[in-house]
């Protein structure tokens, strides 16, 4: 009887524990060599930017699997530059988010930002939006406006375009806003919808959730076939030592974007 009483809570506290769903490593899908995405930065930097983790995970995972990917930004100044170590805004500096965004750029040809202005839903299989803040200051006005923000005229171009040609939209942490606010009907994620302090972190932006909801889109899915929309928390979720799941949430975000761009 003990042994089975202690064999039972050792399992209740496995479930209790589990980190979410879209953490967890689903392994590899296959290797798509022809898919060609586009990957949308706001800035270099989660307060003021993209989240450099979101960045880099995205296409490190896109370059494991086979992909081609091409980087793009707006050309226009961001809303403000923040301290980072003070998280606090930064006096007398102004940047542009393509000049900011390029230094996830290495070398020439492909891997050169490019101004979003140019970027051709013709020419790229899926669109990638990391996360960070840059979302809700410089590619939206949501920090401003809440749920009745506007989207940067090319963002809102961009996921329309996506969506009309039934071309996969991939997006991290807070960037599923920005399709929520221009698509019906769709289906993301954006982790917990209360701030559960657990072993795991926190979730101190469930706000944003309780926001794409008003705007119409249904919560906790992280894969959407219908709309091919695929989402992951990513820094949504706030923890200081479990970064390899945010790795592999990116991942599968990844593997599922590419898998459906073959469809």
């Amino acid at each position: 009887m003990l042994a089975t009483r202690t064999l039972l809570s050792k399992q209740t506290l496995a479930v209790l524990f589990r980190p979410p769903a879209c953490f967890v490593h689903h392994g590899d899908h296959g290797n798509w060599g022809n898919t060609n995405v586009a990957v949308v930065f706001s800035g270099c930097g989660w307060w003021d930017g993209t989240d450099v983790h979101e960045g880099v995970y995205t296409m490190y995972h896109l370059s494991r699997n086979g992909a081609r990917f091409q980087m793009f930004a707006p050309n226009q100044q961001q809303m403000h530059v923040m301290d980072h170590m003070r998280k606090q805004p930064a006096t007398g500096e102004n940047r542009n988010m393509m000049m900011e965004s390029a230094r996830f750029s290495h070398g020439q040809g492909m891997t050169q930002m490019q101004d979003l202005s140019k970027l051709d839903v013709n020419t790229f299989d899926a669109v990638i939006f990391p996360g960070g803040h840059g979302v809700t200051k410089n590619l939206s006005s949501f920090l401003k406006d809440g749920k009745d923000c506007k989207l940067h005229n090319d963002v809102e171009r961009v996921l329309k375009d996506f969506h009309r040609s039934r071309k996969p939209i991939g997006l991290a942490s807070m960037a599923p806003l920005l399709a929520c606010r221009v698509l019906p009907n769709i289906e993301v994620t954006m982790g917990y919808e209360r701030d559960d302090s657990t072993r795991w972190g926190n979730w101190p932006h469930t706000s944003l959730v309780q926001a794409v909801k008003s705007m119409g889109a249904r919560h906790h899915a992280y894969v959407d076939e219908k709309n091919k929309v695929v989402s992951t928390p990513s820094f949504m979720w706030e923890t200081d030592y479990h970064y390899h799941y945010i790795f592999d949430g990116i991942g599968n975000m990844v593997k599922h974007v590419m898998r459906m761009s073959t469809k």
